[in-house]
């Protein structure tokens, strides 16, 4: 009777044993890139990140960042090895609560082999700590961190968090993140979400935020410096935090204040067409830098000093918060799908036009259509799949996007377009979608076969026949020069 019970006892063991034997069996490493037709080596595979916690100190008199990154996430095989994309310079890896080696691959893979094979389904913690100069880090001769006269920046697209944390950089992998940011005491810091506290010791003053909803790593800024901070509530309760550097030229702090304190009303419009604003703060920031672009940074739009070199941009500051819709909320699965950020964003700016009498969007879309004669270079590039590097932020993907869009509304009519746009943004909140899904859900809502509209507008090189259009008029509006200049204020 106990031979037999000891029997049953090892056979049962010996199953087990057999069992995690084979589970191991497949296991293998993570792909070194997500799967980005444009970006085969952004991103990694095997993993999953639900949470990113920075710890960071840094001094801006040398340019020196100091950091332990705390990463949650869950293995979607099982692991032998995995990477994070990063540049600074690792010291020490843990995985799951133990020492794991390291390396690095190519020219900005981490490559982590933890102590054992991470099971499939299973919980990953990974703590990262470094250290390094990160704007002497250099990928194919460009620098995501720029440095300013008292601190530092991270805003840039489609990588920047390279410089400062490493992480599964792909919007298909979007995470919610806690920053605590060390700097000297007197400086301030800007970045997602909203603020957790600050705390001052021994001439340092750590400041945190705290991003809960799911966030592309693109889309997370950081700044350090002098800023003039303001904090209030939109109607409804929204916080709104704004800063600005003192530091910036008088005339273009004026006009930038001017702007982006608008972003309340901005925000409480676009919600009535796009569905409830998806976020739990607003706001913006103007950082002393000498770029000219903007950046839809989830929650904190970064703004250039030089966007507002001509005064106040009320066009910039809707195209820019609707990014939180369409590109932070609703994220591209592939870079390919850009259009979707873009082409929607520039609509927004239509929209704005037609609301504030200053044109309609079927004038400004006949206008943009006319400004662009049948043998523009710009007709050959396909906002559908435009391409990576320059194209992909080409105009064609901001005014060819949004011409698709006001196709796609004069053709179904407004009540069931607004329905479309309404609906997108509401069925992929903070997850990701594609070219393909938006044309389903239009023709679904429609009720129409919309598969010649698509292709003509997005994917065939040359100019299309003129859309229909709601009006005749071929004046121009008055909303068109401002349009104009707020495309060459958001490019990358």
């Amino acid at each position: 009777m106990w031979r037999s019970r000891l029997l049953a006892v090892a056979a049962g063991a010996a199953g087990v044993l057999l069992t995690a034997t084979a589970a191991v069996a497949d296991a293998g490493p993570g792909a070194p890139g997500i799967g980005d037709p444009y970006y085969p080596d952004y991103g990694n595979g095997g993993y999953d990140v639900s949470h990113y916690d920075l710890g960071l100190k840094y001094q801006p008199a040398t340019d020196t960042l100091q950091g332990t990154a705390k990463i949650t996430a869950r293995a979607t095989q099982n692991l032998t090895r995995f990477n994070l994309d990063f540049l600074l310079d690792t010291r020490t890896v843990t995985v799951n609560g133990r020492k794991a080696a390291f390396t690095t691959s190519g020219k900005h893979e981490l490559v982590i082999t933890p102590a054992r094979t991470v099971r499939k389904g299973t919980r990953l913690d990974v703590t990262v700590t470094y250290s390094g100069v990160p704007s002497t880090k250099k990928y194919n001769d460009y620098v995501g961190w720029t440095r300013t006269p008292d601190g530092a920046v991270a805003a840039q697209e489609p990588e920047s968090a390279w410089w400062w944390f490493p992480s599964n950089d792909h919007p298909l992998d979007k995470a919610a993140y806690d920053i605590a940011i060390t700097v000297p005491a007197g400086l301030q810091t800007i970045s997602n979400g909203e603020p957790r506290g600050t705390r001052t010791a021994n001439g340092w003053t750590t400041h945190r935020w705290h991003e809960a909803k799911p966030q592309a790593t693109y889309l997370a800024t950081l700044a350090v410096g002098k800023f003039e901070v303001h904090r209030s509530r939109a109607k409804g309760g929204l916080p709104v935090i704004t800063a600005y550097s003192p530091d910036v030229d008088p005339a273009l702090l004026k006009s930038a204040k001017a702007s982006i304190e608008t972003t309340p009303e901005v925000v409480a419009w676009e919600s009535t067409i796009f569905g409830p604003y998806p976020f739990t703060s607003i706001g913006g920031y103007v950082p002393n830098v000498k770029s000219r672009f903007s950046l839809e940074e989830q929650t904190r739009v970064f703004y250039s000093p030089a966007a507002f070199a001509r005064g106040v941009r009320p066009y910039l500051i809707v195209h820019e918060n609707a990014h939180q819709w369409f590109g932070d909320s609703v994220s591209l699965t592939t870079w390919r799908d850009i259009w979707l950020n873009e082409g929607f964003a520039s609509y927004a700016e239509w929209l704005w036009s037609e609301k504030t009498g200053q044109g309609t969007a079927a004038e400004v879309a006949r206008k943009t259509y006319d400004s662009y004669p049948a043998g523009d270079p710009f007709w050959q590039v396909k906002p559908g799949d435009p391409g990576p590097g320059d194209n992909q932020f080409h105009n064609a993907v901001y005014d060819r996007g949004a011409l698709t869009l006001q196709a796609l509304r004069a053709t179904v009519g407004d009540a069931k377009f607004f329905a479309v746009i309404r609906a997108w943004a509401t069925r992929h909140r903070y997850g990701n979608a594609t070219t393909a899904q938006f044309e389903a859900l239009a023709e679904k809502i429609s009720g129409k076969d919309l598969g010649n509209l698509f292709r003509t507008w997005l994917y065939t090189p040359g100019r299309p026949a003129a859309p229909p259009q709601q009006v005749t008029s071929t004046s121009t509006p008055k909303s068109w020069q401002e349009i104009r200049q707020t495309r060459t204020l958001e490019a990358h």
